[in-house]
């Protein structure tokens, strides 16, 4: 794809613009930060959000829609031109429209109710197309399919985006919360999608940067056990909300989730504390503890907590999966190695801390409005620590001179 860069743009911004990552994960951790701390005053009682008539669905989609759109851009359009070698990145004014695209489609959505549910979904829907679209020729011509899953993953998430603007409109009789329920199962089916790719990418470099003679493999049948268990219980969770079966299928994507760390343990090496990678696990062992707790909440009569539990999945998965993409692709693709670092650390387990505090409210109802606050501070914290880390790396050139 020949540069697009305009002659007038200065070296900073062609810099920022070289690549997908770069502008996507510097817009991303500041509205991810800004959007919950104002979420955590609104739910505690602290901000009214006077433009908002159902600041839920504001909360929910704005998760997994509008963070995650900004995170699926800076990840899969940076890893496309290393999927399929000759392929060049996208970059310069293509860059720029999506940004302003994604942008414009944040505004909106907080305007929602001054702008109507059409305009919003008119500024909103054509995101996911565009991606599609810049994504398509290279994977559906690939004659192995190798990445096939995930284009088709994007293509449900967009209908299913589809589907929550009809129901918000009133055009269909659908539960717009039930309907994003069923855009977070996707989304999670999406993230093992795209952890199975990353595990072995990132734990296979750590591997050779510290010179160690062995081959990490994420192996496919374990991940597609997991996405179909966790595809059932969304669908059964969508169609029967209160069928004890979800009980039990709740316990099988836990089961099938937690099957998938029997890569992580090799043969001569243990690499299961190594940084980089421990946080790896933990997206999948908060995955797992998130379906697993709420099958049993529909198995045991009187805890009510499902709505908590369901935080393992967005605050803690998400979030850890957001913070570790971001990490990993802003240093390997700046020429940088992965190697320990304290601040990386401390934003790991701020998340950790942030999801423990929203899941663990349930039992310290009392208290329900200061960990309101004190979830979304942590949660928050953890991305403006990775701002001020990575802007320094996401701004300047490659340190070895070559693009990225």
């Amino acid at each position: 794809m020949p540069d697009n860069h305009p002659d007038n743009i200065n070296k900073p911004l062609q810099v920022i613009l070289a690549y997908a990552f770069r502008p996507m994960f510097i817009l991303l951790p500041v509205y991810l930060a800004v959007s919950i701390v104002l979420w955590g005053l609104v739910w505690s009682g602290n901000w009214p959000f006077p433009f908002l008539q159902n600041p839920l669905h504001w909360h929910i989609y704005e998760m997994i829609f509008g963070a995650a759109s900004a995170g699926i851009i800076g990840f899969i359009l940076t890893a496309l031109p290393e999927f399929y070698p000759g392929i060049g990145p996208v970059k310069g004014k293509t860059l720029v429209g999506l940004a302003l695209l994604w942008i414009i489609g944040r505004l909106a959505f907080w305007l929602i109710d001054l702008l109507g549910i059409p305009i919003v979904a008119m500024t909103n829907l054509p995101l996911l197309i565009w991606l599609l679209l810049l994504t398509a020729w290279p994977i559906v011509t690939d004659p192995l399919r190798r990445h096939l899953s995930l284009a088709l993953t994007l293509i449900g998430l967009f209908a299913i985006q589809c589907w929550f603007f009809l129901a918000a409109a009133g055009w269909t009789q659908d539960d717009p919360v039930a309907i994003l329920k069923v855009s977070l199962g996707a989304f999670m089916i999406l993230i093992l999608l795209a952890l199975r790719r990353i595990n072995t990418g990132a734990v296979n470099k750590y591997l050779e940067n510290n010179h160690i003679d062995e081959t990490f493999v994420a192996r496919p049948p374990f991940y597609n056990i997991a996405i179909v268990c966790v595809a059932l219980f969304t669908l059964i969770e969508y169609f029967l909300p209160f069928s004890p079966i979800l009980g039990w299928l709740g316990l099988a994507a836990m089961a099938a989730i937690l099957n998938t760390l029997n890569d992580f343990f090799m043969e001569k090496t243990r690499i299961v504390f190594k940084p980089f990678i421990y946080p790896l696990i933990l997206i999948l062992l908060l995955m797992a503890t998130g379906y697993g707790t709420m099958g049993f909440d529909h198995l045991y009569n009187g805890l009510y907590g499902i709505n908590h539990f369901r935080h393992f999945l967005t605050t803690g998965v998400i979030g850890l999966s957001f913070y570790m993409v971001m990490v990993i692709v802003a240093t390997v693709h700046t020429g940088r190695s992965l190697q320990a670092n304290i601040w990386i650390d401390i934003g790991v387990w701020l998340i950790i801390a942030a999801t423990l505090t929203r899941t663990m409210m349930l039992f310290f109802i009392q208290y329900a409005n200061l960990m309101y606050l004190v979830s979304a501070w942590l949660w928050g914290s953890a991305f403006l620590l990775y701002l001020v880390r990575f802007y320094p790396v996401l701004s300047t050139p490659r340190p070895d001179g070559k693009p990225g």
